[in-house]
């Protein structure tokens, strides 16, 4: 018999958690909603025990391996490529290089438009340092690497621009792919007339979102159409991009992705170099290729954050209300590729005055493609509004907290659309009651443990909500059961998890009777595990599926597949804000004879809309929380300024928060709701990062009562010539 009950009541159709739901009991022909329910992973034991495939180890017959030749000048061209000795080395099979590889359609790229650091080999041009200039193809991985270690390159080298800041001049306004920079009021009119006035400038330095697992693609054809395992964020994103890439129909391309070990947006910008050196090595010479990037070659040849130089002018009156907000952000861009890191994001959305202006500022210079790192544009731009936010409440010697408190808006300050849900206050009253903030002096460099200095900092910050079109099948089994079907992909959130409970609950079954597919792009378009979008946009699939399905199964002949696009749903959606909202909280001390900081407390409230698994909900956002303090204190890629190649390409160099930095942490959630989201949810992934690196510099501040504006806040910047004793 069919398990789903027909003829349930209004009530009973909507979620647990819903402002007009019925209470959370569970008729007795259906189970209790998993949804809301601490769920450990479904692959869990599979990973634990090492039985998880990842790109990189996926047996195959008759697999060739590549190993990538980067090139070692930042811009110039290729004089000569001797590859005689490289050939006549055990195993090698082929060398590919720009006189030898497929075209490629140099229309390909991504959202931002076409993509030159995508077309590689394709010409003698050296754009940037660590360009893959050759693949050297051979049995084994080893033969690769020892080939490609005597190949000849020579160089025309030619000077080359690496270095960033606003006043560049060749900056230039970026692209208005997130809407037109905002003007509303008089904003040099306003801060005129404020009492108070800050107008500082915040630096973030370029970071990598190198995860544990290297970038890695096997490519082979079959039966006409190429077959792709890669470490994607994004199986049918990338499909879509390889086929046009190679002038391929759509339809000759699949990618799966079964299990990806980490991305961070790093494996989110399309088709990466792994890829498209594997898929030209198959072409080329007709059989499977596996290319795996070495850690230094993730650090070279894949898409960074761009580094940010940002100018803050806020303005206030006596009461603490905000009379202008003027935000200026540049960051770096490729000459290769547009893209846009929206810094500015926050200051649209965030805190109400009458006058705001936003500029965002493009710096074309000789380097790397950047794109989407966690939290893109919010993150880089979070720091630099709350530091500034703090500076305000300094000048004005009132309490951070307070100074936020003041500014809430009721609309969008600058689009004046309704916002569907705004629990930014309940974070930031919770927070402050769970730290003890109430005890703070709010004063500078007041306590003191011996030799450390102590201090407390906070900031609030949202993240832009919603979901993008997706299509999900979800099929009724003869047996009972149902198999859910959706091009979503687990990069280790846990979604395999999460999407199991949303089907459950919309199938009013029970988790143990489906049976979910995912991470292959033959399963249809589906938006890529990024931009805190993921969850939101193939659970609202699912639903849609879901609903449908179960409208037709009275009756119905068995199996019987329901597939739903929600493209139509969304384009219903009324305009609105729509964010999530987080409070962190933190306490640090700092040694100011050795410049030594540590983070003692982290605390983030977190409004996200109904938290589908608050097992693994929690664990994002502490995930999230890490990552901001490993911004906040370690991260910094670096270029040499006379060679403008990377120097710290690995993780000796690069240096990443270890165990011991990282402090106790507590995480929860408000009550929230989306209610333009058939399931009420918003994004975990990336909230968690945005606003922590914000409320570390702050806690600094206080703790030393000097203001760090660049980040990371090395021992240098923070040592003092004469500590106190």
């Amino acid at each position: 018999m069919n398990p789903i009950a027909a003829g349930a009541s209004a009530d009973a159709e909507k979620p647990a958690g819903h402002p007009t739901a019925a209470p959370r009991t569970a008729p007795a022909d259906r189970p209790m909603s998993p949804v809301g329910t601490p769920q450990t992973r479904v692959e869990g034991p599979a990973k634990v025990t090492g039985s998880v495939r990842y790109a990189a180890d996926e047996p195959m017959e008759n697999l060739a391996f590549g190993h990538v030749v980067t090139s070692t000048v930042s811009r110039g061209r290729i004089a000569g490529i001797d590859v005689s000795a490289a050939e006549g080395m055990p195993g090698v099979r082929g060398v590919i290089d720009h006189r030898n590889a497929p075209r490629l359609n140099p229309e390909a790229g991504s959202f931002f438009g076409p993509d030159g650091g995508m077309h590689l080999l394709q010409n003698d041009e050296i754009p940037c340092s660590g360009r893959p200039i050759a693949l050297v193809v051979a049995e084994t991985i080893e033969q690769a690497r020892a080939a490609a270690a005597v190949l000849r390159v020579t160089y025309e080298e030619a000077p080359h621009d690496t270095g960033f800041s606003l006043d560049h001049p060749a900056a230039r306004p970026a692209v208005s792919f997130f809407g037109e920079d905002a003007t509303i009021g008089d904003v040099d009119a306003e801060l005129a007339a404020s009492a108070v006035v800050v107008d500082e400038r915040y630096h973030t330095p370029q970071e990598h979102g190198a995860a544990m697992e290297p970038h890695s693609a096997t490519a082979w054809w079959e039966d006409g159409r190429l077959q792709i395992l890669d470490s994607t964020q994004g199986p049918f994103m990338t499909a879509m991009t390889v086929a046009t890439l190679f002038s391929l129909d759509p339809q000759q391309v699949r990618v799966r992705a079964a299990h990806v070990g980490g991305g961070f947006g790093s494996k989110s910008a399309g088709c990466g170099p792994q890829l498209v050196l594997a898929a030209m090595a198959t072409t080329v010479l007709g059989r499977p290729v596996r290319v795996t990037l070495t850690r230094k070659q993730v650090f070279q040849a894949v898409s960074p954050r761009p580094a940010t130089d940002q100018r803050i002018r806020i303005g206030a009156g006596t009461d603490g209300r905000l009379r202008a907000l003027d935000h200026a952000a540049a960051f770096e861009v490729s000459k290769l590729a547009e893209y846009l890191e929206n810094c500015t994001e926050l200051s649209n959305t965030l805190y109400a005055a009458p006058a705001i202006r936003t500029r965002r500022t493009a710096v074309p210079l000789d380097i790397l493609p950047p794109y989407s790192v966690r939290g893109p544009g919010a993150t880089p731009g979070s720091f630099a509004l709350e530091s500034a936010m703090d500076e305000v409440a300094e000048r004005l010697g009132m309490d951070p907290l307070e100074l936020r408190l003041r500014n809430e808006p009721t609309a969008g300050p600058v689009s004046g659309l309704p916002f569907s849900s705004r629990n930014l206050v309940p974070c930031l009253r919770e927070g402050a009651r769970r730290f003890g903030w109430a005890t703070r002096d709010h004063r500078p460099r007041r306590r003191r443990e011996g030799r450390l200095l102590v201090g407390t900092g906070l900031a609030a910050t949202s993240f832009s909500a919603g979901a993008l079109p997706s299509s999900a099948s979800v099929t009724a089994e003869t047996d009972g059961t149902f198999t859910v079907a959706v091009g979503a992909t687990d990069i280790g959130t846990g979604a395999r998890t999460a999407l199991t409970a949303v089907a459950a609950e919309a199938l009013h079954t029970g988790p143990e009777r489906i049976r979910l597919v995912i991470a292959d792009s033959d399963l249809g378009p589906a938006w890529s595990a990024g931009g805190s979008r993921g969850t939101t946009s193939w659970s609202w699939a699912i639903t849609e599926a879901a609903t449908e399905l179960r409208s037709q199964l009275p009756g119905a002949a068995l199996p019987l597949t329901i597939t739903a696009d929600t493209t139509a749903s969304l384009g219903k959606l009324p305009p609105m804000e729509r964010h999530a909202y987080s409070a962190v909280f933190c306490e640090t001390t700092v040694d100011p004879a050795t410049g030594e900081v540590r983070v003692r407390r982290l605390l983030g409230m977190f409004a996200v809309g109904r938290v589908v698994n608050p097992l693994l909900a929690r664990s994002q956002v502490i995930g999230g929380m890490i990552t901001g303090l490993s911004m906040a204190l370690h991260e910094e890629g670096s270029r040499d300024p006379v060679t403008g190649r990377h120097v710290n390409a690995d993780f000796a160099g690069y240096h990443i928060a270890a165990h011991a930095d990282i402090p106790d942490i507590e995480a929860d959630f408000v009550q929230d709701y989306e209610p333009g989201d058939p399931s009420g949810i918003k994004g975990v992934g990336e909230i968690g990062t945005v606003g922590t690196a914000a409320a570390i510099a702050n806690a600094v501040w206080h703790a030393t009562g000097t203001r760090r504006r660049s980040l990371p806040i090395r021992l240098d910047r923070v040592l003092e010539e004469h500590p106190p004793r």
